[in-house]
């Protein structure tokens, strides 16, 4: 390199280096004394360190004027010692400063010989305790580097590593040596790299430390795992304020990171428990239980959902599972949380399909237990899918980890809720096992439950109907239709009934009667009681004296109360006679008037006992529309009753309409889903 290069006012050159600090701050002085032991050489920091100007010094003895007389002695043996030897010497003694005091000074003598070999000593000095708290500070600093469990590294500003201690070492997995040189960005095996290295160049810009930064990433060490660190970020700075570079902090929190996270899945395992204990078994139905089922496992627990119930199990057979046979399921409910040709591989809800004994939804049921298969292969697909096609269609969607937990209520096996990862990257674990057989258990009650109930439902409504009357449309002077309609919001079977009796003389009787309660009992009740009605029709008594009848029946019916409207019209005279025990009044419709309601007599239900009911005659005229109904129709819990009886009365302004068409207009008009009582409806048009 020139010299020239070196010329004062060129500090800043990009062609050198730049100089530190570290001389500065030690205040290194420099003194010449001649053979004789004269100074006739001084520093401004000599000045600075021992009080006298060059002025003061110059020309004067050393000894006489810098020692104090008890160490006058050893100090002249010293300096003798180094100009005749010409061996340098270090050590430190007490210098008389100019205010008359001491400062004990550490020097580093040598001698030194001119051009024309004149001899001189030079003494290097500085100040004692000064040196002292700086090599103390270098010793702890180069223990706490390389001793610190915290990864440390200095960088310059460009990011490129000047300094990697042994703990970064470990946690890079990467020699230090092979850190130093090298840029931020080729070292880090953090995702985010750019992020890291954005943070930097601002604390560097800013002097602004950060402090806490979390990053995750592949360490070279170990980069089949996630690992995680804490950064902190601090700019460095020499004494006069240049900035050196960055000094960064590494801390591993791997196990922190691996703790929170599954914290943070316990945590939502926990939430997904709640919410399918709101969410699924929301009803009677086993469609909706196990489609709520699909919902609430999609997508936090599986990517694509099934659930299949034995089919024999839906029909509330109990049949001897074989050990390893075929097994026949009926798909409820399919879900995926994404589009994905898994959905094609899957049976459509409501389809019926035998599954081999080879088959992991088949072993699920056998055994009972859970079907766990962590790292899905090719041959294991084929034990998934129903058949080879089905087997390329979870290829292709990417299927890597499969699930199949069995639902089982008070014992028996009903069905497999079948799970299946594609774009969640975690093959299912144990954790996810317990999570799903949880779910299972809880949705297999709700199936369970809704199973036998709809058993039961369908027995009292094949009962319900096989005891309704199949009469028909036309009668001697009148023209009937009629409706039954189980509650919507529950699907129970109720105690609600009509009749059409034929009677002597082309009279007919017209019966409708609503039996408290629902189910079986209430249906067998009302059977009972329809089958009596029509004993005591065939007698041609007066409608009153059939109630009384009726009564004295229900009476010894347990728990029963029952209401019931009887009345029998003759077409030769046109009369309608009417008795009521506590039935919702019918109503009339003529042409050519408003519709109202019969006020008729209330009387008491049946089954109170003791009370008389009785007769009222109406005039039919023809085209005269009478309309029988049960409280189902009208009642509902938002409503008063006589708003709702007003709405009915609405529908039947026009009475020429065809009376099929009034039935469903009144179903279709009045009904809600949420309404919970069967309805009864018997509308006859006098001829």
């Amino acid at each position: 390199m020139a010299v020239d290069s070196f010329r004062a006012g060129d500090e800043h050159s990009p062609d050198r280096p730049r100089p530190t600090g570290l001389l500065d701050v030690l205040s290194v002085a420099a003194v010449a004394l001649d053979t004789s032991g004269r100074i006739v050489f001084w520093t401004p920091q000599a000045e600075e360190l021992f009080g006298y100007t060059a002025e003061d010094v110059l020309g004067q003895y050393a000894a006489q004027l810098l020692v104090r007389p008890e160490h006058l002695q050893a100090v002249v043996s010293l300096f003798s010692e180094v100009l005749q030897t010409g061996r340098g010497w270090a050590g430190a003694f007490p210098i008389r400063l100019k205010d008359g005091s001491s400062r004990l000074t550490e020097f580093r003598t040598m001698r030194l010989l001119n051009d024309v070999g004149e001899v001189y000593a030079l003494g290097i000095a500085a100040d004692h305790t000064l040196l002292q708290r700086v090599e103390t500070d270098l010793a702890l600093c180069e223990r706490l580097i390389n001793q610190s469990p915290i990864g440390l590294a200095l960088l310059d500003p460009e990011l490129r590593y000047l300094l990697v201690n042994p703990a970064l070492e470990r946690i890079d997995g990467v020699p230090a040596e092979e850190h130093i040189g090298r840029r931020l960005r080729e070292m880090l095996p953090f995702f985010d790299v750019g992020t890291v290295e954005s943070c930097l160049r601002q604390v560097i810009a800013t002097g602004l430390p950060l402090l806490d930064q979390y990053h995750v990433g592949l360490p070279p060490s170990d980069p089949e795992h996630e690992h995680a660190w804490s950064l902190s970020f601090y700019r460095l700075e020499d004494p006069g304020g240049r900035v050196l570079g960055a000094a960064t902090s590494v801390v591993d929190v791997t196990e922190r990171h691996h703790a929170a996270a599954e914290a943070d899945r316990a945590r939502r395992r926990l939430a997904l428990i709640a919410d399918a204990s709101t969410r699924v078994g929301t009803s009677l139905e086993v469609e909706q239980t196990a489609r709520e089922l699909a919902d609430i496992a999609t997508p936090g627990l599986a990517d694509v959902v099934a659930v299949d119930v034995l089919d024999s199990a839906l029909a509330c057979r109990r049949v001897r599972r074989p050990d390893n046979g075929p097994e026949l399921f009926r798909a409820l409910a399919l879900r995926a949380a994404h589009p994905t040709v898994a959905l094609r591989a899957a049976d459509p809800p409501g389809d019926l399909t035998s599954y081999e004994g080879d088959r992991l939804v088949t072993l699920c049921v056998h055994t009972g237990r859970p079907v766990l298969v962590r790292h899905v292969g090719e041959r294991d697909l084929s034990r998934i899918a129903r058949n080879e096609e089905a087997g390329a269609y979870l290829a292709r969607a990417g299927v890597h980890s499969y699930l199949a937990v069995p639902l089982i209520a008070h014992g028996e096996v009903l069905g497999a809720l079948d799970l299946k990862r594609t774009r969640n990257p975690l093959p299912f674990d144990d954790d996810d096992v317990v999570l799903a057989g949880e779910l299972a258990g809880r949705a297999a009650i709700a199936i369970d439950n809704a199973r036998w109930f709809q058993s039961v439902r369908n027995t009292a409504l094949t009962l319900q109907r096989s005891l309704l009357p199949d009469h028909s449309a036309h009668h001697t002077g009148l023209e009937l239709a009629s409706r039954y309609q189980p509650a919507q919001a529950t699907s129970e079977v109720g105690g609600d009934w009509y009749d059409v009796i034929p009677l002597a003389d082309d009279k007919t009787a017209l019966v409708v009667g609503d039996v408290m309660g629902n189910g079986i009992d209430a249906a067998a009740t009302m059977g009972r009681l329809r089958t009596a009605t029509c004993a005591y029709a065939d007698l041609d008594l007066a409608p009153d004296a059939v109630l009384q009848h009726l009564d004295r029946i229900t009476c010894d019916l347990e728990h029963y109360i029952v209401t019931c409207l009887y009345a029998a019209f003759d077409p030769r005279t046109g009369r309608c006679t009417v008795a009521n025990a506590g039935h919702m009044p019918p109503a009339l419709a003529r042409p050519g008037r408003a519709p109202e309601l019969l006020d008729l007599p209330a009387g008491a239900p049946l089954g109170v006992g003791g009370v008389e009911f009785e007769t009222a005659t109406v005039e039919l005229g023809p085209g005269d529309l009478l309309v029988l109904y049960t409280d189902g129709l009208v009642e509902t819990r938002q409503h008063s009753i006589d708003d709702r009886l007003n709405v009915l009365l609405g529908f039947l302004d026009e009475p020429e309409r065809p009376l099929e068409e009034t039935c469903d207009l009144l179903l279709y008009g009045l009904r809600h889903p949420e309404d919970h009582d069967d309805v009864a409806l018997l509308v006859a048009r006098a001829l």
